[in-house]
């Protein structure tokens, strides 16, 4: 079965704007098709917004967070209404994750699991809303009550990029709803199947009209409309470093508070003691396989740089290339596939840039460097695991966020080396080591900046830890108690119980 025999209804999902709690079209009828990266073919037509849509969706927002019940909705309540959200994504899982694989193009079991972990998202925010207390502040006078509390923030705009669209949209709404917040979604345009699909859920969890309100569309036609907008109180971004500057200058203008995760350039440092033997050999070998080429290299977080002990390196880097030739690539639907194509011909096109230019810079191309030879394959936009031997940071392919499945190699001698070259990177989102000298690792993982490290592991995540990267992967954090902190102000409460005169310039 390919993925375009899965039986999606490619009307199901219009109209597709969702504006105070209404299903409806664009204002001048504009649309867009979706196409399925793994063949080419149109899965879906989705309603495309105006800038006048983008106003009117902002200014319901504004209406139902001033003037609506919304916010008096209870802490229990939102919890509750956090939890059959949850239920709902288990109850349409199988559905919600064919839906998320036609669109991105990744393997349906990738999928399931991005279900999950969505699930899990909504879950942890639906627990951290009860338990979240004011803080009393002890200012040694009886009379005075100082207290610190919460408040949600108010209209929130959350732009998700195209990798991981209910995923990444996810860590932005399940803590708006749990702070008591009103929203304006925006998936990519390049993949929204998956949002429309959840905002539907949303709507029958029974979250009140107005609160939750999505648009579909390209950023260069409804950015401003959002993001200059001073009926704006919060801007949650994760896509590119281009757009990021972009937004954050567009909010500049009416001091709108912004976070914004911009991807990242990741090392993965491996010492020579982490593989001294086959077990362990193997074993990094194959974390280090996954950590960059799963969802075809399509991850924010993904170990795109290796960094290897020289005396290890020639072995290591063979090894990986040997077990990347036998990665199965094919359509996400197929059982057989571990991972599917790039999310469009146009991400392929930049990544063959992005080759010929490592070839022209003179790394060694070990590996890959092209779309398969499969006819079958030939209406995808596939390209073959790729690894650059013989890097180093004045290469463009070292330096630059390539999103796609390409390992380029550095080598070190020494720790301070390897922390040295771990460091050497404009981003700084995450990193992963690997050693057996738990010294060492404590050393390396305290030494890189990078706002998530993992120590003999590499790429998980839970959604109680904070996520979110430092330099220009960005500012703000994602879930963890953080994560909903972006949500809500904090305000500080003097109640003076016996009030007296201040006396300050004496009595006439």
């Amino acid at each position: 079965m390919t993925d375009s025999d899965a039986g999606f209804d490619p009307t199901s999902l219009r109209p597709s704007l969702f504006v105070d709690g209404q299903w409806q079209g664009s204002s001048d009828g504009g649309t867009r098709d979706i196409v399925n990266p793994a063949d080419g073919s149109t899965v879906a037509v989705v309603d495309e917004a105006t800038p006048d849509d983008a106003l009117r969706a902002v200014a319901v927002a504004r209406s139902t967070f001033d003037d609506g019940p919304w916010r008096s909705v209870t802490v229990g309540e939102r919890s509750d209404l956090l939890n059959r959200i949850a239920d709902l994504l288990q109850r349409d899982k199988a559905e919600l994750a064919r839906i998320e694989t036609l669109d991105t193009g990744k393997t349906f079991g990738e999928s399931e699991i991005d279900i999950d972990d969505v699930t899990s998202v909504f879950r942890f925010y639906a627990d951290l809303a009860v338990v979240q207390a004011d803080r009393l502040i002890d200012v040694d006078r009886p009379e005075i009550l100082s207290r610190v509390v919460h408040e949600p923030i108010g209209v929130c705009v959350m732009i998700a990029p195209w990798n991981y669209p209910l995923l990444q949209i996810s860590w932005k709404i399940a803590p708006a709803l749990a702070a008591g917040c009103t929203m304006v979604l925006k998936p990519s345009e390049v993949t929204p199947l998956s949002t429309i699909a959840f905002t539907k859920l949303v709507e029958e969890a029974g979250v009140p009209a107005g609160v939750v309100n999505l648009l579909q569309g390209s950023g260069a036609v409804l950015g401003d409309a959002l993001t200059r907008n001073r009926d704006v109180d919060f801007i949650s971004f994760t896509g590119g470093l281009a757009t990021g500057r972009h937004i954050l200058a567009a909010a500049a203008e009416n001091v709108t508070k912004v976070a914004v995760e911009l991807g990242g350039k990741n090392p993965h440092i491996v010492f020579a003691d982490a593989v001294a033997d086959d077990q362990a050999f193997a074993d990094s070998v194959d974390n280090v396989l996954t950590g960059v080429f799963l969802h075809s290299g399509q991850v924010c977080s993904a170990g795109t740089r290796l960094i290897i002990e020289e005396s290890v390196a020639d072995r290591f880097v063979a090894a990986v290339a040997e077990r990347a030739k036998t990665i199965v690539i094919g359509p996400g639907m197929d059982p057989a596939s571990e991972t599917g194509p790039l999310v469009s011909q146009a991400q392929r096109e930049k990544i063959e840039a992005f080759v010929a230019g490592g070839i022209d810079e003179g790394a060694t191309l070990v590996i890959g460097g092209t779309k398969p030879n499969d006819p079958s394959l030939e209406k995808g936009s596939y390209f073959l695991p790729t690894i650059f031997d013989h890097c180093n940071r004045s290469m463009n392919i070292v330096q630059e966020e390539t999103f796609g499945p390409i390992l380029t190699v550095e080598r070190f001698d020494t720790e301070a080396e390897a922390l040295l070259l771990g460091n050497d990177t404009n981003y700084g989102l995450a990193a992963g080591v690997r050693t057996s000298d738990a010294a060492r690792g404590e050393r390396m993982v305290r030494g890189l900046r990078h706002g998530t490290v993992w120590l003999n592991d590499f790429g998980v995540y839970t959604a109680a830890a904070e996520w979110g990267g430092f330099k220009q992967s960005g500012n703000g954090r994602e879930l963890g108690p953080s994560g909903m902190s972006e949500y809500q102000e904090a305000k500080h409460i003097w109640h003076n119980t016996s009030p007296t005169a201040a006396g300050w310039f004496g009595t006439r």
